[in-house]
């Protein structure tokens, strides 16, 4: 019988990835805190990531965007740092959509085919791979200077004398020039070193309105100055130019999606993004994880993405998207197949690992995602967030096992890891713009717990410490079981009332639930305390063991992560596994005969 696997998405900074330089000078120059490239994704670099049990790598920070570092004899033009956050630049402020980041090549005169033979070594690794886009907004000084022939580049046919005109890609403020914020000393463009273009000073008038929505010429140094804010045909009141989608089509799969809007007249940057996303399509791209996908009406992305599944219906398309009330329609209607998890599971757990929320809480998220808990991706890391080990989140990346283990095991969506993550990365270096507890995204800076597994070059973990590589052993045994399974493409239901109920010993630092299928029956219980120990006559409702067809006897059941043996007992129709949990121990007991 044929079964649809769990999927893991490996994220990978990608400037970060292969850089072995452990200078890490704040605001540091490439050439003196090096940089990652896309050869450095080696047979044998992307054979050990697949074999963590990935299925999908995400590129992060591939477009090329803008950033501070010198590439004129290559064509490229200056970026002004004024209007770059940091030294190597946000990769959520695209300069240009049809071509990579000439940080990232061995030879920037050729990045683009150093990019496509990375395409290539990564489909011959088993592996599919995403990019970003990022529809919101682009670099504030968006060229697009790769742009195809016959394709114009954002903003290149707009009318800046107006606010709002359906087909202006930018909104704009007429007879304003743009102003440079304010900036804090200690964000200093450069952190203060001289720069030619370093001078308070951005060229843009009229100004346009800012990426986060600030419709002010001079945005304030916490909006997303770097950015400007793409026009969608949403008018500054609010109100819709395009067409709406009729009701019930969310109930209808990508095609009737994508018929619905060929005799449709969208506003011209949808045609623009809809020509991006082909292009990285035809390039090889499997699929995208769209930035800040809430702040992009929901009719666009059901226009996009059906036009990306019409190209292939296969594509991966993941979408940042924080608020639970939207999180339907941007699945039903917007054809998303996957958005973060993050105000649900995520926060829960983040609480429990740090010590002031209950388990308890985790089965309710479950209970009031069901119907749509297959599209909901499941992470403890990103680059937006801060990393399990540094102070701020749980000061230890041990705290993050049984963490985990849950969301890779609680439900079928797609579980992902953000590159080291699994061998448990503090982020604790000052990269210059912005603080630590998150490996930065914005300037040239080295990884140290990740740098030790890559080994100069070698992929093999030669430089980790001994509780390191036993964490990196725990993500490749959990992961590796999770994309082999069928019961974690299966029913899902929770015991862990039912043991606080009628359990001794059992309390709101335990978890457990069962998961099955046809032939994989499965019991999941993690301890989250990092201090107590469990000793407990874990129970299995009676209404289960009939489901599963069990009756009164003795069953073996074998530990999916470690291979430790025990026994399920039958007792007038209820089930009982006797339970020793060390802190932070986690058991994915398999029922057999």
């Amino acid at each position: 019988m044929q079964f649809k696997s769990k999927k893991v998405i490996y994220q990978v900074f990608t400037r970060l990835f292969g850089n072995t330089n452990t200078t890490n000078t704040p605001w540091g120059t490439l050439e003196e805190n090096g940089v990652g490239k896309f050869s450095d994704f080696s047979d044998k670099a992307l054979e050990e990531i697949k074999g963590l049990g990935v299925t999908h790598i995400w590129y992060t920070g591939v477009p090329h965007h803008a950033l501070v570092t010198d590439y004129s004899k290559y064509g490229i033009s200056a970026d002004d740092p004024d209007v770059v956050k940091g030294r190597a630049g946000s990769p959520y402020a695209v300069k240009d959509y049809y071509n990579v980041n000439p940080d990232l090549a061995n030879d920037p005169g050729k990045r683009l085919e150093e990019f496509q033979e990375l395409i290539a070594r990564t489909h011959r690794a088993g592996l599919k791979l995403l990019i970003d886009i990022v529809p919101n907004h682009v670099a504030r000084n968006y060229e697009g200077a790769s742009t195809p022939e016959g394709k114009r580049p954002f903003g290149a046919d707009d009318d800046v004398t107006l606010v709002y005109k359906r087909d202006n890609d930018f909104y704009y403020i007429p007879d304003q020039a743009f102003q440079v914020p304010d900036i804090p000393e200690e964000f200093k463009p450069l952190g203060g070193d001289a720069h030619p273009l370093s001078d308070g000073y951005f060229d843009e008038n009229p100004a346009k309105w800012t990426g986060n929505g600030s419709r002010l010429a001079k945005p304030n140094f916490n909006d997303w100055y770097e950015t400007v804010k793409i026009n969608y045909g949403v008018r500054p009141d609010g109100s819709y130019d395009f067409d709406t989608l009729p009701q019930g089509i969310d109930e209808e799969d990508h095609n009737v999606h994508y018929q619905f809007w060929q005799d449709k007249d969208v506003p011209g940057s949808w045609e623009k993004f809809r020509d991006i996303a082909w292009y990285w399509q035809e390039m090889g791209v499997d699929g995208f994880r769209f930035d800040m996908a809430e702040m992009v009406p929901v009719e666009f992305w059901s226009y996009l993405n059906s036009h990306i599944k019409a190209k292939n219906p296969d594509a991966l398309l993941l979408a940042e998207v924080y608020n639970p009330s939207l999180y339907r329609d941007y699945i039903k209607k917007g054809k998303m197949d996957y958005l973060y998890d993050k105000v649900e599971l995520y926060d829960s757990i983040k609480h429990i690992m740090q010590g002031h929320g209950w388990t308890d809480h985790i089965p309710v998220v479950q209970k009031g995602l069901m119907d749509i808990e297959h599209h909901m991706l499941h992470f403890l890391e990103n680059h937006d967030e801060q990393r399990i080990a540094s102070p701020d989140f749980a000061g230890d990346a041990e705290k993050g096992k049984p963490a985990m283990v849950v969301s890779a095991t609680i439900s079928t969506s797609p579980t992902m890891v953000y590159f080291g993550q699994e061998v448990g990365e503090p982020g604790a270096e000052r990269a210059g713009f912005g603080s630590p507890t998150r490996t930065s995204i914005f300037d040239y800076i080295g990884v140290p717990q990740h740098q030790r597994w890559v080994n100069n070059k070698k992929f093999d973990g030669g430089q980790l410490s001994e509780k390191e590589m036993a964490l990196r052993d725990f993500y490749q045994r959990l992961l590796n079981f999770t994309v082999k399974s069928e019961a974690l493409m299966g029913a899902y239901e929770e015991i862990h009332f039912y043991n606080k109920e009628h359990t001794p010993g059992y309390d709101h630092r335990l978890l457990s639930y069962v998961r099955w299928s046809e032939r994989e029956k499965l019991v999941v219980i993690s301890n989250f305390d990092a201090e107590r120990s469990y000793d407990c006559d874990l129970k299995i409702p009676g209404h289960i063991v009939q489901n599963w067809a069990l009756e009164d006897g003795t069953y073996s059941v074998r530990d999916a992560l470690y291979g430790e043996e025990n026994v399920l007992e039958i007792k007038e129709g209820v089930g009982h596994i006797p339970v020793k949990l060390e802190p932070l121990q986690s058991y994915i007991y398999a029922v057999g005969d």
